[in-house]
């Protein structure tokens, strides 16, 4: 059994310790070696997915800021999904024309400097807020992996590396409460299996007290939202950044938190 077991778990075994890509480098096809798709592409079968989304879950679960096991879980579980977001984003010429010309998201890409220099309350200035409060970097994002298909996987990466973007949009702190809030607009929005478990178990950890607020005022808020606004996926966030930040909101009928979330786990 074990012999016949150990191909299956290499991915598992290579996942530790893979180099990150530069977050600047576009995913797209081309010669990344025998059978890879785009830079970082791990090739697997069936059988080696169902025992990464198997594993993954379960460590996503126990610990929701395992962002690896989040990521990998996202890639081995979404292909259905996945096709119905990049077909979305091909409907929509915004969507269309992030797709043909793939950006991405980092330091790399960034232009802090302008983006500091912009008007208080605009998207970027507030976007710079929150990535400063909350001491996060758009270079935490993992590399796609094992998504067999080089254009399902930018998708991915575009819905990773625009994540931060949705804490601002919808004014979010990244404490546990506010990832769950920003996971039920996600699953709302995407369908993506690993944002439903996420909305659904994320839950288990939380206060009674956050809890209650959770269900009676920030999942509505987050449900109706994530109805409300256009795919998120189909907006050019690098090209927004002069736009306030409450026009723009207006713009995807996303409105203010009903709650402070302060003093809130």
């Amino acid at each position: 059994m074990a012999t016949l077991l150990r191909p299956a778990l290499r991915p598992l075994r290579r996942l530790l310790g893979w180099p990150r890509p530069a977050g600047d480098v576009p995913l797209r096809a081309g010669s990344h070696g025998a059978g890879l798709l785009y830079p970082d592409h791990i090739p697997t079968s069936p059988l080696q997915k169902l025992l990464l989304a198997a594993g993954s879950a379960g460590m996503a679960l126990y610990n929701p800021y395992r962002h690896d096991m989040v990521a990998v879980l996202g890639e081995t579980t979404g292909h259905r999904t996945l096709k119905a977001l990049r077909d979305q984003m091909r409907r929509d010429p915004e969507g269309a024309q992030i797709l043909q010309e793939r950006p991405r998201i980092s330091l790399s890409t960034l232009d802090l400097g302008k983006l500091q220099s912009l008007p208080e309350g605009s998207f970027g200035r507030e976007y710079l807020r929150f990535l400063d409060v909350n001491r996060v970097s758009p270079d935490t994002r993992a590399p796609t992996r094992f998504v067999d298909d080089e254009e399902l996987a930018y998708v991915i990466q575009r819905y990773r590396e625009v994540h931060d973007m949705l804490h601002t949009l919808l004014e979010m702190p990244t404490n546990i409460l506010g990832e769950i809030v920003v996971k039920w607009f996600e699953a709302v929005q995407t369908g993506l299996p690993m944002c439903i478990l996420g909305a659904l178990f994320g839950p288990i950890r939380l206060s009674a007290q956050s809890l209650q607020v959770l269900v009676s005022e920030l999942i509505p808020w987050a449900v109706q939202n994530g109805r409300r606004a256009p795919c998120v996926l189909n907006l050019y966030y690098e090209r927004r950044w002069e736009q306030p930040l409450r026009a723009l909101q207006e713009e995807l009928g996303i409105t203010s938190p009903p709650v402070d979330l302060k003093g809130l786990v």
